[in-house]
């Protein structure tokens, strides 16, 4: 069953993405050649606490860490520790906040120093999928929209979609009904209607669509090695357009 918020529920929810946002922001801002991917956990951490939050990802499942940290060929749920980061590098940061019991989430994937080419397509039209979805997110669509449009996005640019991990409903709890997949055909699932939120998370790849977890069990590569983007927001079905929870 697809929960709809209260006004009481999405001003919470506003406020736990006002968190995540800032905390992207803080993020990304120390993002750098020489940084270890525990250092920027810690910080996570520090700016969720300060703002009177807790973070979402620590303890859940037993995942280890506030911050997924996953590089080039890491697609999701990287756990932080010494690894440092260097240039050339792409890196995504999966954050999300607890804010009197309700949930922000959000991802963002950025460059280590000057990166390459074919990398800054990825991440560029990783973003433009997250942003493709986001404008389907109206009252009347379908959830099929959704996955059709970062679907039709990434493969026309030459890129492919991960098809193991979904979006998903979110509020009360950080996974929520319904699942939304990053590919599918238009015009199928459920209307959408005000007061549903999702978040939404395009994870693209520059090979094939295929992964695998590692040995510590959390961490999702490519099964190519080839390397991965992902971009998330929280986002609001209203009235009129779609609200965006997790951005500053």
């Amino acid at each position: 069953m697809v929960i709809r918020k209260s006004n009481r529920e999405l001003a919470l929810m506003r406020e736990a993405g006002k968190i995540v946002a800032h905390t992207h922001a803080i993020l990304q801002d120390n993002i750098r050649p020489g940084v270890t991917t525990a250092e920027l956990d810690a910080l996570a951490y520090d700016e969720v606490t300060k703002h009177g939050a807790e973070p979402s990802f620590l303890g859940y499942r037993d995942y280890p860490a506030s911050l997924c940290v996953s590089v080039n060929e890491e697609l999701v749920h990287g756990i932080p520790g010494p690894r440092v980061l260097n240039d050339g590098d792409i890196i995504s940061l999966d954050f999300g906040a607890i804010y009197r019991g309700y949930h922000g989430d959000a991802a963002i994937t950025v460059g280590v120093g000057p990166i390459d080419k074919k990398a800054q397509e990825l991440i560029e039209t990783t973003r433009g999928a997250l942003e493709a979805a986001i404008a389907q997110c109206r009252r009347g669509s379908y959830l099929g929209d959704i996955s059709w449009a970062i679907q039709s996005y990434a493969e026309s640019r030459g890129f492919s979609v991960v098809r193991q991990y979904v979006g998903h409903g979110i509020g009360r709890n950080m996974h929520e009904d319904p699942q939304i997949p990053n590919y599918g055909p238009p015009r199928r699932g459920i209307l959408l209607k005000p007061g549903m939120t999702f978040a939404l998370e395009p994870m693209v790849n520059v090979g094939g669509y295929l992964t695998r977890v590692l040995d510590d069990n959390w961490t999702v590569v490519t099964d190519d090695r080839e390397l991965s983007a992902h971009f998330e927001h929280t986002v609001a079905i209203t009235d009129g357009e779609p609200e965006i929870l997790t951005r500053l």
